[in-house]
């Protein structure tokens, strides 16, 4: 099979392990970047919610309306971020 087309790229087996190492590769980055996403949204959906709060009162209303803000949003957050960290294993 010296002669073959099919041999122009060197040993089948080893050929086979370069492609599924790549692709295990390409697969870790699509992982890493999906992760990186998740946890770019967390940020973002909990810096836009307390953004758009519509604060008054004294400092200490305030600091209530802020905190309760954050405990809506935050449980979703950390579920993006548990989920991110949960993809890269």
């Amino acid at each position: 099979m010296e002669g073959s087309p099919f041999n122009m790229f060197g040993d089948p087996d080893e050929l086979r392990a370069r492609m599924q190492e790549m692709a295990d590769q390409m697969q870790s980055s699509q992982e890493v970047a999906w992760a990186d996403n998740a946890i770019r949204l967390a940020v973002e959906m909990t810096v836009a919610s307390i953004g758009r709060l519509d604060l008054n009162g004294t400092s200490d209303e305030q600091a209530m309306q802020v905190r309760d803000a954050i405990r809506v949003v935050f449980p979703e957050a950390v579920t993006l971020v548990r989920e991110a960290r949960q993809g890269l294993r």
